[in-house]
C-alpha cells in the first residue's frame, strides 16, 4: 500500500499568507544546490521528484503534483532527487548529491550499499541500557563525517535510568564536534530538543540499532503514531525490527525524516577522513611519531604510545581506532577487487556478443 504524502504538503491557494509559504518541492527538501543542476528546458520536460521509498521492484517518488511508483533506476538511493522522465521513468536522471550514506553490504557480498542521499543531519540513536556501545557510535559518526553530514548523538530511554551523567560523559568524550542530547523519545522532548536541526526543508536521519526508539522519535516529531513500534526484549535490551525498509517521512510544518531499520552490520568503506575526524586527537598525535608509517604498536618514538603511557589517551580508544582503520582499508581493497572483476566480466560479455554478431553477419 502506497503512503499518501499529500496531507503533509503545503496547501494551494490558501489565501495571502503573511510570509511566503514553502513550495511543495521546498517542503520535500529542494534547494538551490539541486535547481542549479537543471536547465529551464529540462525542467519543463522532466519534473523533479524525490525518492521517498525503495521497494524490491519499484521506487516511490513524490514531487509537485506527482506521487507515484516507477521502475527501479540503477544506482538510486532513498533521498535522491531525479528528473522524472514521464515516458521512460527508468531513464530518469539522478541529480548530483549533497551527501551520501553508504557502507559495505553485510555478509560475504563484496558490494557497496547505498543507505540514503541528501541528508543534512544524522541523529545517531542509542539507549541508556545494554545497547549503549562506544565503538558503534564511533562507526556511525565516522560515516556522517565522511559524508559531510552533521552528526548528533541522541540518548533515549533516559527516563528509565536513575543517572544519565555516565552515558552523557562517555558519549561527549567521542568528539568535541558532536552534540549529545539525552531525552525521553515519547512526549514533547524530541520536538523541543531536536527542533534546532529539524527546520522545514531540512532532511534528517535516525540511525541506530533496533529498539533504540528511532520510529518512536519520528512519531514524536510528527505528533502521531503512524509508524508501528515494538518494545525491546527485557532480558538483553535488544530491539525487534519494526521498520523494515528505509523510508522518508514528511513532518507537518517541519523537516523530512529518514527512518531506517536497525543495522546489525556497519562495515566502513571509503571513510578514512571520517575516521580521522572522529579520532582527531590520535590523528594529530600520529603526525608527531618518529616514523611516518608508524603502526602505534611498539615502534620507538611513537607519540601515540607515549600519550597512553602518560594517561592522556585510553588504550581502548587506540584499539578501536586501529580496528576501524584496518577494517576500512580491507573493505576498500575488497570492493576495488570486486569492481575490477565486474569490469572484466563486462568486457568478456561484450566480446562474446560482438563475436556472435560478427559470426551472424559473416553467415
Amino acid at each position: 500500500m502506497t503512503k499518501d504524502y499529500s496531507v503533509f504538503l503545503p496547501p494551494r491557494n490558501a489565501g495571502a499568507p503573511i510570509q511566503r509559504q514553502p513550495t511543495v518541492l521546498e517542503t520535500l527538501g529542494w534547494q538551490p544546490f539541486f535547481s542549479q543542476q537543471v536547465s529551464a528546458d529540462e525542467l519543463s520536460r522532466t519534473p523533479p521528484v524525490r525518492i521517498v521509498e525503495i521497494h524490491r521492484s519499484a521506487l516511490h517518488v513524490v514531487g509537485d503534483n506527482v506521487d507515484r511508483t516507477i521502475v527501479p533506476i540503477e544506482g538510486a538511493a532513498v533521498g535522491d532527487w531525479i528528473m522524472l522522465n514521464p515516458e521512460r521513468p527508468g531513464a530518469s536522471r539522478i541529480l548530483a548529491r549533497k551527501s551520501l550514506i553508504k557502507r559495505r553490504a553485510p555478509g560475504t557480498d563484496r558490494r557497496l550499499q547505498l543507505i540514503a542521499a541528501n541528508i543534512e543531519t544524522i541523529f545517531v540513536v542509542s539507549s541508556c541500557n545494554q545497547d549503549f556501545n562506544i565503538a558503534r557510535l564511533e562507526r556511525y559518526i565516522a560515516i556522517a563525517f565522511e559524508a559531510d553530514i552533521a552528526p548528533v548523538i541522541v540518548l533515549t530511554k533516559s527516563d528509565l535510568v536513575d543517572e544519565t551523567d555516565n552515558y552523557l560523559a562517555k558519549a561527549q568524550a567521542i568528539s568535541d564536534l558532536v552534540p549529545v542530547v539525552a531525552l525521553d523519545a515519547r512526549g514533547d522532548e524530541p520536538k523541543t530538543k531536536l527542533g534546532p536541526w529539524c527546520k522545514p526543508g531540512q532532511t534528517v536521519a535516525f540511525l541506530g540499532s533496533s529498539g533504540v526508539g528511532k520510529s518512536t522519535l519520528t512519531n514524536a516529531l510528527a505528533g502521531s503514531d503512524a509508524i508501528a513500534t515494538q518494545p525491546i526484549r527485557e532480558d538483553d535490551a535488544k530491539g525487534r525490527h519494526t521498520t523494515t525498509r528505509r523510508q522518508l517521512h514528511l513532518i507537518p510544518g517541519g523537516c523530512v525524516v529518514l527512518d531506517t531499520p536497525g543495522m546489525r552490520e556497519l562495515q566502513l568503506t571509503d571513510a578514512a577522513l571520517g575516521i580521522d575526524t572522529v579520532f582527531a586527537d590520535l590523528h594529530a598525535l600520529a603526525s608527531h611519531c618518529r616514523f611516518k608509517d608508524c603502526q602505534h604498536v611498539s615502534e620507538p618514538g611513537c607519540a601515540v604510545l607515549e600519550a597512553i603511557e602518560l594517561g592522556d589517551i585510553e588504550e581502548a580508544r587506540l584499539t578501536r581506532w586501529r580496528k576501524l582503520k584496518a577494517e576500512e582499508a580491507f573493505n576498500n581493497a575488497s570492493l576495488a577487487e570486486r569492481r575490477s572483476k565486474d569490469k572484466e566480466f563486462g568486457k568478456m560479455v561484450r566480446r562474446i556478443k560482438k563475436a556472435k554478431f560478427d559470426q551472424g553477419g559473416a553467415s
